[in-house]
C-alpha cells in the first residue's frame, strides 16, 4: 500500500478535496508497480503532473521509479512547477 498526497489541481482526484483537509489517495500496489502505473490506476493524466515526490524527495523523470510498499507519493500538477537544479 502505498500513500499519495495530491496537490494543486490534482486535488480533484482524491474522494476528499476540500482544501482545507489533505487530498489523499491510499493505493494497494501490485508487483512491479511504478509511478506512470499509479497514476494510471487512479486515472491521472501523465501530462497533468510537473513534479514528483517520493518519500518527500524530488525525482527528476520519475515515472519509471518503481515504487515500494509504505512509500509516499506527493504529486504536484504542471501549473506548480517547480524548478530544481
Amino acid at each position: 500500500m502505498i500513500e499519495v498526497h495530491l496537490y494543486g489541481k490534482l486535488r480533484r482526484y482524491a474522494a476528499e478535496s476540500e482544501v482545507t483537509k489533505p487530498s489523499l489517495i491510499y493505493l494497494q500496489l501490485s508487483e512491479g508497480m511504478a509511478v506512470k502505473d499509479a497514476l494510471d490506476k487512479m486515472g491521472i493524466p501523465r501530462e497533468e503532473v510537473a513534479n514528483v515526490f517520493i518519500n518527500g524527495r524530488y525525482r527528476h523523470q520519475a515515472l519509471d521509479v518503481p515504487l515500494k510498499d509504505g512509500d509516499r507519493l506527493g504529486l504536484f500538477p504542471s501549473n506548480m512547477a517547480m524548478l530544481y537544479v
